[in-house]
C-alpha cells in the first residue's frame, strides 16, 4: 500500500515538454514568494505584506503572509527541481485561488487594472502540472523509475 502511494505520488504521464511549463511557473512563483517572505525584489517581506493582508480582512496578516510566501517560494523550488511536484502543484494553485478570489476578482481579468489574469494564468499552469506530473527532466520521474526497481 505505501509503496502504491509513493508510486502515484511520483509517477508522471508527461514527457519532455513538461520542464518546458514547469521550470518558468516554478521561478516566477518562488521569486514572488521571495518577495512575501524575505523582501527581496521589491517586496514588503512579511511584515509589510501581513499588514497589507490584514487591511483586507485576511487575518491574522502575518500568518496569511507567511503561508502564501512559504506555498509560492518552496512550491515555486519544488516545481523548478520537478520534486514532489503534484503536492507542490495543487498547493500552489489553490494559493492563485485564494489570490484571485480574496484580491483581483473585483477589479475584472486584465492585469492592468490588478485583475486576475495572470493568477489564473499561474493557477492554470500548475493546475496542469497536477494532473500530467512533473515530466521526464525531472527529480520525479528519477525516483519513480528507482520505486519501479
Amino acid at each position: 500500500m505505501k509503496a502504491q502511494l509513493l508510486n502515484k505520488l511520483f509517477a508522471t504521464n508527461a514527457g519532455f515538454a513538461s520542464v518546458v511549463l514547469r521550470v518558468p511557473v516554478g521561478i516566477i512563483l518562488a521569486a514572488h514568494g521571495s518577495q512575501k517572505l524575505f523582501g527581496w525584489f521589491g517586496g514588503y517581506g512579511l511584515e509589510g505584506t501581513g499588514q497589507w493582508l490584514a487591511s483586507m480582512g485576511m487575518t491574522p496578516g502575518y500568518l496569511m503572509a507567511l503561508m502564501a510566501g512559504s506555498a509560492e517560494f518552496f512550491g515555486g523550488l519544488a516545481l523548478v527541481l520537478g520534486l514532489l511536484t503534484r503536492p507542490a502543484a495543487i498547493v500552489t494553485a489553490f494559493t492563485m485561488l485564494i489570490a484571485i478570489l480574496s484580491v483581483h476578482i473585483n477589479n475584472g481579468l486584465f492585469l492592468a487594472n490588478n485583475g486576475y489574469e495572470y493568477a489564473l494564468a499561474l493557477m492554470v499552469a500548475t493546475l496542469t502540472l497536477a494532473i500530467q506530473g512533473s515530466g521526464r527532466l525531472s527529480l520525479d520521474s528519477q525516483i519513480a523509475a528507482r520505486l519501479q526497481r
